[in-house]
């Protein structure tokens, strides 16, 4: 312990609240006060906040120990930043309640999205002492003129729910700006707050780049958090659909938990899932209207504003939401919290299971909502997984060429940058720290010139270089683009949703919109609405009363499962396959996985299941290695191009998280592959590339590294370039490198993305390795199994709405039982 007017006048601060702060929030105080960095393990409602912003009060009190009262407009000391707009609303209000308690006249501001211009303005001229921000509106900050004297006063950044930013280029994003704020000032202390992961050590080092981080620390909150989960079990398990993803037949086990006293959320995995529930709700309850509402990220932010505002003041008792993974979205403490579907990871279901019981002390409630009879297994992992604390890691990104390039032209159009200088700050962060003078070189010139593919245009010339070997933009509209383009998320084109005569209710894909005709009924942020024209990238629609209506779907609304969660899956596979578990959730299934041993067998962990039968379509094999859609999406593919080489045969392709389908209309020469090592690791990249179309998947992925990187600009507020065009243009800048510049940098990262994230080619070996050391066990059967029932009827899904497909799921269901 240590003993200063700080501290004392903190600790008086608490004694009045009656608050004594925990051991470990006094740790951080300490390692502050000894100029450490570091990263705090904290989950959500455990005081995270008052452990890294009281330790800046108190140096700011022993600094001014006799004026601290009186100083005014000090420049900014701390800056938070947040990947949630939404939490950055809730800090700034917690924080100025502090300083206003301690009479100390610091202002609190936010600096995001939703900012008022006029604010912003404002914070140019003089900067509040505590800033809330987002990793974007950081580089906004970057990309302003005299940006290094708003940062001069600057001793403190906090990077709140690290753990949400690491594996993803806003990661990155934020690594470059800290780079920037360490090359401004050497002393600067920065923390990270990270909610348990499996890879903290690798957070740390992320955070502050490996050199820092060997004397940075990692303190972890001594929280034990009750996290009490409960499965909504179906009455009858036969009756029960083997399939599906919606689990509206559980809505009437659901309403009693909503009628229960306090405030609830219901988390779907998808937005169209949300509006579904939502609708069904109301339909079976009409006596929830206006105590229940609907948010998601497509929404307006008016809408989820108010929709937050109101789960706060009470005024709202249950809300159906997506996941917090939907950018901007978060909520303050409830009381109980329902899971529709399994989140197909251990970490996602602990954050929001954690909504609930917000208080360090308060025990979290949630229930699990199966939406098919086998997502009962996934509950019983997932409950395994909470008492044993199995998290999943956080894969940071390396080495993002279209992150650098446009980090470079942000500093290019406010001070301008020296080359040298920021090649060595780049090359201290994580993400950058294998990058080659090579590859430097060539997105200087990329930003400079063009490249020798783009020289000729004077619009991909971006950069000049003063006398004095600044490298500066002195083009305004390039500077104007540019700003306006600072970001690294990237989406199909969302087009406005709005009424005839009236307000804006959210944004929607493009692709969506493309397939309705005027007249036709969707319904949209909890309400049935009528097409009525689309003009200058805005959806006009009135009310409806038609009962039908489709409900939209977005593109990349499917998460794949864990690499956590598929191990605790084969072993619960394991425990089915025993047969004397008293699990309830396996007790429950047990039917069905009664009717699977009887048609196959039940694989264990050490078994790998493949099963071949017949029907009108053709011959169909089912490989079961339970790795997830995203690594059978690559293993499927591989093994079909194998099975092909050895004779000319076409297949169609079907997955879920739990197997896939290979469907030919001729027999598929299951024995002969084994044989020949369909499953072999040699030659892997070669294959994967050539089973798949991988020149269409790295166009699509060249779409988002294109805007990110400044290749295509999205428009201007209010006139927003179509999708089709910024298709168009991306995939002309992707044929032009291909034919002309083959070894871009661009055109190289599309490819890995595809490689890396699309196929996750590391998991993807990890389960070959395992494959070959499995039993394979080979059966042909003359029926649909309940393991590979719902991958073929994953292909039905294309083709049908959700009420269809579970009117032809049931019905095929029952002609399989019968036979």
């Amino acid at each position: 312990m240590y003993s200063d007017r700080g501290q004392k006048i903190i600790e008086t601060w608490f004694q009045e609240k009656g608050i004594t702060p925990f051991e470990w929030q006094r740790n951080v105080w300490q390692q502050i006060k000894e100029n450490n960095s570091g990263l705090l393990n904290a989950p959500t409602g455990s005081g995270k906040t008052f452990a890294l912003f009281m330790p800046v009060l108190m140096r700011w009190i022993n600094e001014h120990p006799e004026d601290y009262t009186d100083l005014q407009n000090n420049g900014l000391q701390l800056l938070w930043i947040t990947p949630l707009r939404a939490l950055a609303k809730d800090i700034e209000q917690a924080m100025q309640e502090v300083v206003d308690e301690l009479n100390i006249p610091w202002q609190i501001q936010r600096r995001t999205g939703d900012v008022s211009s006029s604010v912003k303005q404002k914070q140019k001229k003089q900067m509040p002492e505590v800033l809330i921000t987002t990793p974007e509106s950081l580089h906004i900050l970057l990309a302003q003129k005299g940006y290094p004297k708003r940062f001069k006063n600057l001793s403190t950044v906090v990077v709140d729910e690290w753990h949400e930013l690491i594996s993803s280029k806003r990661g990155t994003q934020t690594e470059l700006g800290l780079s920037r704020l360490f090359g401004m000032k050497e002393n600067l202390q920065v923390w990270g707050i990270s909610a348990t992961i499996g890879n903290l050590e690798e957070a740390l080092e992320v955070l502050l780049g490996p050199g820092r981080a060997k004397v940075g620390m990692i303190i972890k909150a001594d929280v034990q958090k009750k996290i009490n989960a409960h499965s909504i079990l179906p009455d009858d398990v036969e009756k029960f659909p083997w399939s599906g993803h919606l689990g509206i037949q559980l809505l009437p086990k659901i309403l009693p938990i909503l009628d229960s006293p306090g405030s609830t959320l219901i988390f779907t995995n998808t937005r169209s899932q949300s509006e579904i529930w939502f609708r069904n709700i109301l339909e079976a309850k009409p006596d929830l209207a206006g105590t229940i509402a609907l948010h998601h990220g497509s929404l307006s932010s008016e809408i989820r504003n108010w929709v937050e505002e109101a789960l706060h003041d009470g005024t709202l008792k249950t809300v159906v939401c997506t996941s917090s993974l939907d950018l901007g979205v978060d909520f303050r403490p409830v009381d109980k919290v329902i899971q529709i579907g399994s989140p197909k990871g251990v970490s996602r279901f602990m954050q929001r299971a954690g909504r609930s019981g917000h208080r360090p002390d308060a025990e979290s409630n949630i229930w699990f909502v199966p939406t098919n009879a086998l997502e009962l297994i996934e509950a019983s992992a997932l409950k395994d997984a909470l008492e044993n604390e199995r998290i999943e890691s956080r894969t940071p990104i390396l080495k993002p060429y279209d992150v650098l390039s446009q980090y470079l032209v942000t500093l290019a159009v406010s001070e301008g940058f020296d080359p040298n200088q920021i090649y060595n700050e780049v090359k201290q962060t994580f993400a950058y720290q294998t990058l080659q003078d090579k590859e430097w070189s060539s997105i200087l010139d990329f930003i400079h010139t063009g490249g020798s593919s783009l020289g000729r245009y004077d619009d991909y010339s971006k950069t000049e270089i003063d006398e004095d070997g600044t490298w500066k933009v002195y083009d305004r509209r390039i500077a104007r683009r540019h700003r306006m383009s600072i970001g690294t998320i990237t989406s199909d084109t969302m087009l406005s949703v709005k009424y005839l005569k009236g307000s804006r209710l959210g944004r929607i894909e493009e692709w969506f919109i493309s397939q309705l005709n005027i007249g036709d009924t969707f319904w949209f942020a909890g309400r049935n609405l009528e097409l009525v024209q689309i003009k200058n990238m805005t959806v006009y629609v009135r009310r409806s009363k038609q009962k039908s209506s489709k409900v939209p779907s977005w593109l990349g609304g499917r998460m794949s499962l864990s690499s956590n969660m598929s191990e605790l899956l084969r072993k619960k596979f394991r425990e089915a396959a025993e047969g004397n578990s008293e699990n309830e959730e396996l007790k429950s299934i047990k039917p069905i996985l009664d009717v699977q041993r009887e048609r196959s067998v039940i694989p264990n962990e050490e078994q790998f299941l493949i099963e071949k039968s017949w029907s009108k379509e053709g011959c169909h094999c089912f490989f079961f290695p339970f790795e997830g859609r995203y690594v059978h999406e690559g293993l499927s593919a591989l093994i079909a191009h194998r099975l092909s080489k050895l004779q000319p045969i076409t297949f169609s392709i079907a997955m879920n998280d739990y197997g896939f389908e290979l469907l030919s209309d001729q027999d598929i020469p299951i024995e002969a592959g084994l044989k020949s090592d369909i499953f072999s690791e040699d030659n892997l990249i070669k294959d994967i590339m050539n089973s798949l179309n991988n020149t269409e998947l790295a166009k699509r992925k060249f779409r988002g590294i294109s805007q990110i990187a400044g290749l295509v600009f999205t428009g201007f507020p209010g006139n927003k370039k179509a999708g089709k065009h910024l298709q168009m243009s991306s995939s002309l800048f992707f044929d032009v490198f291909t034919e002309h510049e083959p070894d871009h940098l661009l055109l190289q990262q599309a490819y890995d993305e595809v490689l890396n994230e699309q196929l996750d080619e590391a998991r993807l070996r990890t389960a070959l390795d395992r494959i070959n050391k499995q039993d394979i066990i080979f059966r042909e059967v003359d029926r649909f199994s309940p393991l590979a029932f719902p991958i073929f009827v994953d292909r039905l899904r294309e083709r049908l709405s959700s009420e269809k497909l579970i009117d032809r799921i049931m019905k095929m269901q029952k002609e399989l039982e019968r036979s």
